[in-house]
């Protein structure tokens, strides 16, 4: 099995942490422009079960870097808040993400389809995945990964699967099969992770998350149903067969689809590399969230205020 860590490539335009930053994906074998939402396989290696993972936002990181569902040839951009680009809140113990998240190319959570196990329907987006191992990736990675479970998340009424799943070069990965191994040989880590989900917005307003399946993950049986439920999906949309609403079907390896361009048309800019713009001050803050006070009336610490900040030392 080849895992090449260098199929693609980043031409990235603009300035990290502002709103015009691009990162458009292409092909290294031929330098063609790809998709990372449709021109990307799902499985890097069907028959063993391996699947491809493109990382949006690195471990540690606070940045909500995210595939565009919209821009022509889906490259990541950095998702907006309030106008600003937006950035995640470091809510104690938490230093930004906990793991190197992204998602799965060629799926979609079919925001038509009311799953009959959340009781609602998807959020519009490939599928997310959380990726456990050591090594901190970086935006745009293409990363080769097994599946080890999923966690339903409801975000803002919407289905919203987190996949957990580790790069299969890892050192833990030959240990690490289903769910119940990751609690075994990394205990604490799916807590930490469902109560990161849950309390993630609150500093910027938001209600605390809730779960389908009362909040358990699910094992690797579960998630592969998923999964193979988002791909389906995906094929319909990118066959043109079910209202796409904003997202640009735009690729350049699919024959036969409604976005498919000739590449020999599709010229990326050059890639600038520019340096990132300053991040807010408060991103150097922790912030403390009442978990007992979110389940009284998001009653929180120290009166009306949603949670307290103290800077990170």
């Amino acid at each position: 099995m080849n895992l090449s860590r260098h199929q693609y490539s980043l031409r990235r335009v603009g300035r990290p942490f502002t709103k015009d930053y691009r990162a458009y994906f292409e092909r290294n074998a031929d330098r063609i422009a790809i998709s990372p939402f449709h021109d990307i396989p799902l499985y890097h290696d069907e028959a063993e079960h391996v699947f491809n993972m493109v990382v949006e936002v690195p471990r540690w990181t606070n940045a909500k870097f995210e595939i565009s569902r919209s821009k022509s040839m889906n490259p990541i951009t950095q998702d907006i808040l309030d106008d600003n680009p937006r950035f995640t809140r470091s809510c104690f113990p938490y230093k930004g993400y906990i793991w190197n998240y992204g998602a799965l190319p060629q799926t979609w959570e079919d925001p038509h389809y009311t799953n009959p196990d959340t009781d609602a329907k998807g959020d519009n987006d490939p599928i997310d995945a959380c990726e456990i191992g050591r090594a901190i990736a970086n935006t745009g990675d293409v990363k080769q990964v097994k599946i080890l479970g999923i966690l339903g998340l409801l975000d803002e009424g919407e289905t919203d699967w987190k996949l957990v799943v580790i790069d299969v070069t890892d050192p833990l990965a030959d240990k690490l099969h289903d769910i119940g191994d990751v609690e075994k040989h990394m205990p604490g880590l799916l807590d930490a992770t469902r109560d990161w989900f849950r309390i993630y917005m609150v500093p910027d307003g938001y209600p605390p998350n809730e779960y389908a399946l009362e909040g358990k993950f699910m094992n690797k049986e579960y998630a592969m149903k998923v999964i193979n439920e988002c791909s389906e999906a995906w094929r319909k949309l990118v066959d043109g067969k079910v209202e796409k609403g904003d997202i640009s079907l735009h690729n350049t390896t699919l024959e036969g689809t409604p976005g498919k361009l000739d590449p020999r048309d599709v010229a990326l800019p050059p890639d600038e590399n520019l340096s990132p713009a300053p991040v807010p001050q408060e991103l150097d803050e922790w912030f403390y969230v009442d978990r007992e006070g979110l389940d009284d009336d998001r009653r929180l610490v120290h009166g009306d205020s949603l949670c307290i900040a103290l800077e990170l030392r």
